[in-house]
């Protein structure tokens, strides 16, 4: 059977799923590819966040779009997808790191983010769990949490409810530069425009694409009651982010709506393998624990590891390839996939119709990155 489409969206992660939730209501036919299940990949081993980051310009405009539309889709989202606007703590221990918090403040203040500078007695009254003597720290009360492997099911389910299909279970073989994709078993689909959404395996389906595989473990305890209230997370995490080379470890912690908290986080270049690795692990679980002791008093029911795909330059490729307007790329989102996914997907849809878009699309093209690929 010869399947033809508008749109093919090879990956069914939070990327691919938001682009087929947007593509879907635009009255395209939209077929969308994943090989196994969904919300699978980077988005099932990844922590729930709807953050704002700041480290440039691009990322801050892209991470800020990214959680005003899961803001404004939020009312319509199922119990399952957790949605808790729990807002972010951003913690400092020495007064060098308050006066980065204060400068982020007015960073932040620039852009119309809202966040308020707690001190010391303000921090131990919104989380009285944490360790003694932390200096202070920048509550963000706009981010919020989401279960990720539920929200991609949501954002599908919404696609399908407009028409879109789910091809599971498929290995993309080959993606042409005529808009063909081949599958395992040599069945093709012919589509307008591919999207390649497949994260971290992006570039086996072409290999010039700079993808650089970022290992990260996470864990998530029993039922612990309200011993958490916010996300928190050290001020020194986006230089753990950034580190491209060996491991690093920050403290960054999640309340689940369960009850549970889920721990993280850790970040490894050049480790291929999913496996739990013991030794990061630990570390990981100890710095957790010397920031909010109650921790050693929780028990661990799970940990797991993850790839998340990255950039030489740290910004994702949202946009056509040089060379072949068909197709596209939506990867590369780091560990931003789940807070940029909508503004990700919102972009694609704009810059396909041929409509302006509320942020600049421009630092996120491939261009930048790639040259002539499908020349």
């Amino acid at each position: 059977m010869k399947l033809t489409c508008d749109i093919a969206i090879v990956g069914a992660g939070i990327v691919g799923t938001a682009c087929a939730y947007y593509l879907a209501q635009e009255g395209l036919k939209v077929i969308v590819i994943e090989r196994g299940p969904v919300g699978g990949g980077s988005t099932g081993s990844c922590m729930g966040h709807i953050v704002v980051l700041h480290d440039s310009v691009p990322h801050l405009a892209l991470t800020s779009f990214g959680r005003q539309l899961w803001q404004q889709i939020s009312l319509g989202l199922p119990e399952g997808v957790e949605y808790n606007q729990c807002g972010t703590i951003w913690l400092a221990t020495t007064q060098q790191q308050i006066q980065q918090l204060r400068s982020q403040q007015t960073y932040y203040n620039q852009y119309g983010i809202a966040t308020q500078l707690l001190d010391q007695d303000a921090l131990c009254d919104a989380e009285p769990c944490l360790r003694k003597g932390v200096a202070g720290g920048l509550y963000v009360p706009d981010d919020a949490v989401i279960y990720p492997p539920a929200a991609a099911c949501y954002l599908l389910a919404m696609a399908q409810s407009n028409g879109a299909m789910l091809l599971q279970g498929c290995q993309v073989m080959a993606i042409g530069p005529d808009g063909s994709i081949r599958l395992q078993g040599n069945q093709i689909i012919y589509a307008g425009i591919i999207i390649n959404a497949a994260g971290c395996w992006a570039s086996q389906l072409d290999r010039q694409l700079p993808i650089i595989k970022r290992k990260g473990h996470l864990a998530v305890t029993d039922r612990s009651g309200a011993v958490l209230r916010h996300q928190v997370v050290e001020v020194s995490y986006l230089q753990s982010v950034r580190q491209d080379a060996g491991a690093s470890v920050a403290f960054n912690v999640q309340p689940r709506k369960t009850g549970q908290i889920l721990i993280g986080s850790s970040r490894q270049i050049g480790a291929e393998g999913t496996e739990v690795e013991m030794p990061v692990l630990a570390h990981m679980l100890q710095r957790a624990v010397e920031w909010m002791p109650i921790l050693a008093n929780l028990k661990v029911i799970r940990a797991w590891a993850g790839h998340r795909p990255s950039t030489p330059d740290h910004l994702p490729m949202i946009g056509p390839c040089p060379g072949n307007e068909r197709v596209w790329l939506a990867t590369g989102h780091e560990g931003l996939g789940l807070t940029t996914s909508l503004a990700t997907a919102h972009l694609i849809a704009n810059m396909i119709a041929g409509r302006p878009c509320q942020i600049d699309p421009g630092p996120y093209l491939p261009g930048r990155l790639l040259q002539g690929t499908y020349a």
